[in-house]
């Protein structure tokens, strides 16, 4: 009699047990969207850097987070496409990097949440009507305190570096929204610098061929590179392209110096789309992007590379290693 009430006891145990675990609501799998400017090829710093930043906030991939990834490798009028083909999926959020496709995100959808990253200022550009209350379906982390003012900084440091030079080259992409502001601060800039400009525009290969040929027509002497997701995309290239003319060139984001170029001012891209993770985060917790505040970087980064300076001739003033952020041996 002793031996039955014990086995019942136990049985009774392991119903309660078995009971409550199917009791236990299952772990829901968050599915986040991400559209990167760049290519996939290898994984782009700034993707592994958000990867990083979920890692980070105690989310395990497969787990109770899946990334569903598209890369439009620089060319922005794959965007809509990619954002549709996730829209599609279901997604329960979506990250996008640069301006443009922050733009093409919420041109997409008005009620999917979205967070942007990888962008210098979201205010000008039209993306978001306030930093402290962006509205509507987006919010997210830019890269760095205002774009235009950084282009004016980034001449400056190139004649520092080069103090000769009078003519310098902008190449830039007229596609993209902020450039006009950009390029008026450059020439605000040259006009204290006493320095002439001679703008250039690219967007895809052909005309990045036919403006490195007008640039060495031009006799310019130094070039400034601005902010455009084909230019980072397609960096090797374009880095490349500058060395075959022996420009000393300034690009605006740290990939640039890491693959040859000369030196780069600019925001932390790759810490922002960390940053963004935290927007993410609340955002799948239930909070609404609407009321979650644009996550503003307040430092700019400088980043130099020795060796390509030795090979140009260029001897770079210790009054700018001595602020440089990084420099490359």
């Amino acid at each position: 009699m002793m031996m039955l009430t014990a086995r019942l006891a136990a049985a009774a145990v392991f119903l309660a047990g078995a009971t409550e675990c199917l009791a236990q609501p299952a772990v829901r799998v968050s599915r986040v969207g991400i559209v990167s400017p760049l290519a996939g090829t290898p994984e782009p710093p700034t993707v592994r850097a958000f990867r990083q930043g979920m890692r980070e906030l105690g989310y395990v991939e497969g787990k109770d987070v899946v990334f569903e990834i598209r890369y439009a490798a620089g060319r922005s009028e794959r965007l809509p496409e990619l954002f549709a083909e996730l829209i599609n999926l279901k997604v329960d959020l979506l990250l996008t990097g640069s301006v443009l496709g922050a733009l093409a995100a919420k041109k997409a959808t008005t009620t999917v949440p979205i967070v942007f990253a990888g962008l210098g200022d979201a205010l000008s550009s039209g993306i978001v009507p306030s930093l402290a209350r962006p509205g509507g379906n987006i919010t997210g982390a830019t890269y760095g305190v205002a774009g235009a003012d950084m282009a004016g900084k980034q001449l400056e440091l190139l004649k520092e570096v080069v103090p000769g030079i009078t003519l310098v080259a902008v190449l830039s992409n007229s596609a993209q929204p902020q450039s006009v502001e950009t390029l008026r601060e450059i020439h605000r800039a040259a006009r204290t610098l006493k320095v002439a400009i001679d703008e250039f525009d690219a967007g895809n290969d052909a005309t990045m061929g036919k403006a490195f040929a007008a640039i060495s027509a031009s006799g310019a002497q130094g070039l400034v590179v601005m902010a455009n997701p084909y230019f980072t995309a397609n960096r090797v290239k374009l880095v490349q392209l500058v060395a075959e003319k022996r420009l000393p060139a300034i690009y605006f984001y740290n990939l640039f110096p890491d693959v040859g170029g000369l030196m780069s001012y600019g925001g932390s891209t790759e810490d922002s789309y960390r940053r963004a993770a935290s927007q993410v985060d609340r955002i799948l917790k239930g909070a609404k992007p609407a009321d979650l505040p644009v996550d503003q970087a307040t430092k700019h980064e400088l980043v130099v590379n020795i060796k390509t300076a030795k090979a140009l001739g260029i001897a770079i003033p210790r009054s700018v290693l001595l602020r440089a952020d990084r420099v490359i041996e």
